[in-house]
């Protein structure tokens, strides 16, 4: 059975990081930066620099469901 997390990787700040999520996610937060004309790796930056605390990949799930809440 073929898991439903994607591990991809990324350079985030000129540092190169791993982030894993569900194929939804990353659909969504490709989306997300589409729509902000930004690019995918400069939106998780940005995720990345306004967390607080927890894991990279739980900040960004945690966004992709506060954007769509917010519509």
């Amino acid at each position: 059975m073929k898991s439903p997390v994607i591990k991809r990787s990324i350079v985030i700040a000129g540092h190169r990081t791993s982030v894993s999520l569900e194929d939804a996610f990353w659909k969504a937060l490709k989306e997300i930066a589409q729509a902000r004309h930004a690019s995918l790796a400069d939106l998780i930056g940005t995720i990345d620099d306004q967390r607080r605390g927890g894991n990279l990949s739980s900040a960004i799930r945690v966004f992709v469901l506060d954007h769509y809440r917010g519509r």
